[in-house]
């Protein structure tokens, strides 16, 4: 948007004529306020306060109506004075806006579109249906600060110690007191010597000592099972924003191969005019 966004809160001039119309009357193209026959409508102070910054979002009505009127009546004498120019960087910047409004408008269309409940679960079937979950883990560890505790440790297992009793007893992890039990976790959601070392275990087996910037590990995996995959309904919004954006990037990708498009090869040019904002004051 246009930089006209960051006027709020200028120091705000004298000049006004607010028309004297009814709240229930108004309509978007309703006249607010008129500044040498140039009219300002509801629709333009709508648009201002929706581009707003966010700690005004949520002001009232009344509190934001005079301030944002203001805006407009300001940014119109100073649109007209002497000293205005339409600049490169002025002319730009409202076809860039226009472009990205009317852009955002199919945008807007294609996102109120019903998605057929067929490709749904064509997207769930692929997704979730025809291929394995992967594996999941359900391990006990203890962690202790020095490698010479961790084997101390294998070894009062080994002898037959109970693994929970020595948690309880020695782990300086937060699952200590619960007998150093860490649930159920999947590929990736542990640290990777940690979940290398459990991926490479049998139910049931001792494992360790793991180092990790933790500490020193002394692994236990309870069992493992194969994730179960989520029912339809459980990942629906997921599945229909997944095939939505699919829908958004293949009507773009339509119109653009349909369009008789010319572009100029990066390699043609020195690149680093992208830095000189210079030129838009030319």
């Amino acid at each position: 948007m246009l930089k006209s966004r960051n006027f709020w809160g200028t120091v705000a001039l004298t000049v006004s004529m607010a028309l004297p119309v009814q709240a229930e009357e108004l309509k978007v193209d309703s006249v607010v306020a008129t500044v040498d026959g140039v009219e300002i409508t509801l629709g333009h102070m709508l648009m201002v306060r929706a581009f707003l910054p966010e700690q005004y979002q949520q002001l009232p009505g009344d509190v934001l109506w005079d301030g944002i009127l203001d805006q407009l009546i300001q940014q119109q004498v100073l649109s007209t004075d002497e000293m205005a120019k339409e600049t490169p960087r002025v002319r730009i910047a409202l076809d860039n806006e226009r472009r990205s409004q009317l852009a955002s408008v199919v945008l807007a269309e294609l996102a109120e579109q019903p998605i057929p409940e067929d490709e749904i679960k064509a997207a769930y079937e692929a997704e979730y249906a025809n291929g394995p979950q992967g594996k999941e883990f359900n391990a006990s560890h203890i962690l202790v600060e020095t490698e010479e505790e961790a084997q101390a440790i294998v070894a009062e297992l080994a002898a037959g110690a109970d693994f929970a009793t020595l948690a309880k007893e020695k782990s300086t992890g937060p699952s200590g007191p619960g007998g150093g039990a860490l649930g159920w976790f999947g590929p990736g959601m542990m640290v990777p010597p940690f979940q290398e070392a459990v991926e490479k275990m049998e139910p049931g087996g001792v494992g360790g000592p793991v180092k990790t910037q933790f500490g020193w590990h002394v692994i236990k995996l309870n069992e493992t099972r194969i994730k179960e995959a989520p029912s339809l309904d459980q990942v629906r919004a997921q599945l229909e924003s997944q095939v939505r954006q699919q829908m958004v990037t293949k009507k773009i990708e339509e119109l653009v191969n349909a369009a008789n498009v010319t572009r100029t090869k990066k390699e043609d040019v020195d690149t680093s005019i992208l830095s000189n904002l210079d030129l838009l004051e030319n």
